[in-house]
């Protein structure tokens, strides 16, 4: 068996803050405890477990593969108990107690195994740590490398969390265009190559892009693997740093499939991705360690768990490590314990698989009767590329001749929207240039067909079209 080369070691990209943080004294001292049954603490301040009220916690879930309204579907109680540990999960008192930023061990276990098997990391020193969602992954990921004065490098048109995130921090944004694939190589090339005649020779050059390459918020444009392949060419070329935020990887669908009523609605979908057909992923292309991937369950499981991972090499993911014993420490220990008992006992990989095939089956039907419907109801109003992934439509309102030279359009577009009882979110709101003028007068908005009811689809984009009509030719 070939032998993984070890990571690049890209230590020297560090922020200051970063070279400085240490494991928590306290928290260094847990692995004694864990390691050795027999030694008796007198050190630890950890609240005794006896005085937990806790006995047991039980979530009722549809069996891996079915939908929980499924009527035919079989339901499973997922249980922890006190001091009842098994062979693959601890006991409920180890989840509610004090831990370290890694996460419990059980969780991270099959965070660690799950990686391995959908993205078989090429070297050899990577690893993971258990993050509290990926807007707090985010967060610890662009601190290893980014302090205030920085910059960093996104899409065109980007999650909004972000640019809120990153204001405070005096951490600036770099958009960079973008096509139907997402973030366009040869423009991220030419940003990273002209920046010192673009912004002066003492300019920090920026060491960070983010990206999202599944289903990108808001666009929904997703990657292919060339794609992701010559941006990988364009980081290594200019040194950069690549956080790969992927919540929608699991929700890949394929190309949209026209009602057909003479069709098996099984058949259908018979051709999804499952997990063996996904697109690669930035992180299993990446020879030099210079991906920090970011998952969560909160798309596949729920977004209330606030439970996810980061995958890098260990020598990133032991200083978010650290940083999570000063912040969050790791996320809440009822959340580890359903999810770590559900994915470890209950389903296991194949049923965790299962349940990743039903996911992509309810959004693919979600998105193809979205489309048709705005096929139906919508054309000469907009135009849109049908998502291959995710959750969410991007328009382009075809304004007017008239509405095109007219200040302020696009708010009045949003007005006559609420007017008629239909929200989408306004296109500047995903601008990391800021509601100028001109980003306010550019005509896109964003529609997720993720949320609303599927019965309510057709009135929806009924009323859409008669927010448009007075804007639009069509």
């Amino acid at each position: 068996m070939p032998v993984k080369p070890h990571s690049k070691d890209l230590s020297s990209l560090f922020t200051e803050a970063t070279k400085c943080r240490r494991n928590s004294p306290l928290k260094s001292l847990l692995k004694y405890m864990q390691a050795d049954p027999s030694l008796l603490s007198l050190g630890a301040g950890l609240p005794h477990p006896d005085t937990f009220p806790f006995i047991s916690v039980t979530a009722t879930v549809a069996e891996a593969g079915k939908s929980a309204v499924d009527a035919t579907a079989r339901h499973d109680d997922v249980s922890i108990t006190a001091r009842g540990p098994t062979a693959a999960t601890e006991g409920l008192e180890r989840f509610l107690q004090y831990g370290n930023g890694r996460g419990m061990p059980s969780y991270a276990k099959f965070a660690q195994e799950h990686t391995e098997r959908v993205h078989s990391p090429i070297y050899d020193d990577w690893d993971v740590v258990i993050s509290a969602g990926n807007t707090d992954a985010f967060v610890k990921a662009l601190m290893l490398f980014c302090q205030s004065g920085d910059t960093l490098i996104v899409d065109e048109w980007t999650y909004p969390a972000i640019i809120e995130t990153v204001g405070p921090m005096n951490i600036g944004l770099a958009p960079v265009q973008m096509d139907g694939e997402g973030i366009v190589p040869a423009a991220l090339d030419a940003l990273c190559s002209n920046w010192s005649t673009a912004k002066g020779a003492d300019a920090p050059r920026p060491r960070v892009a983010y990206m999202i390459p599944t289903a990108q918020n808001p666009t929904g444009a997703t990657m292919s693997m060339q794609r992701k392949q010559a941006i990988y060419a364009v980081a290594k070329k200019h040194d950069l740093v690549i956080i790969e935020d992927d919540p929608y990887y699991y929700l890949q669908f394929g190309d949209y499939r026209p009602a057909d009523e003479t069709a098996d609605p099984e058949d259908r979908y018979s051709d999804l991705p499952g997990v063996t057909g996904l697109i690669p992923s930035l992180l299993s292309m990446d020879t030099d360690g210079r991906v920090i991937r970011l998952d969560s369950f909160s798309k596949i499981l729920a977004p209330g768990l606030r439970c996810g991972w980061i995958t890098a090499p260990k020598y990133m993911t032991d200083k978010i490590q650290f940083h999570n014993e000063t912040s969050v420490q790791q996320p809440a220990g009822l959340s580890q314990a359903i999810v770590s008992k559900l994915v470890n006992e209950s389903w296991g990989h194949e049923g965790w698989e299962r349940h990743l095939v039903q996911i992509q089956r309810d959004y693919a039907m979600r998105r193809d009767r979205f489309v048709e419907l705005c096929l139906k109801h919508l054309k000469g109003k907009v135009e849109f590329t049908v998502p291959s992934a995710g959750m969410f439509l991007w328009f382009r309102v075809l304004l007017s001749e008239e509405m095109q030279d007219r200040d302020g359009a696009m708010q009045e577009v949003f007005e006559s929207m609420i007017a008629n009882h239909v929200l989408l979110v306004p296109g500047y709101m995903f601008s990391p240039l800021g509601a100028t003028p001109e980003v306010l007068s550019r005509p896109f908005v964003r529609a997720a067909f993720s949320y609303a009811s599927v019965d309510d689809f057709e009135t929806a984009i009924s009323r859409l079209a008669k927010a448009l009509e007075p804007f639009t030719a069509g």
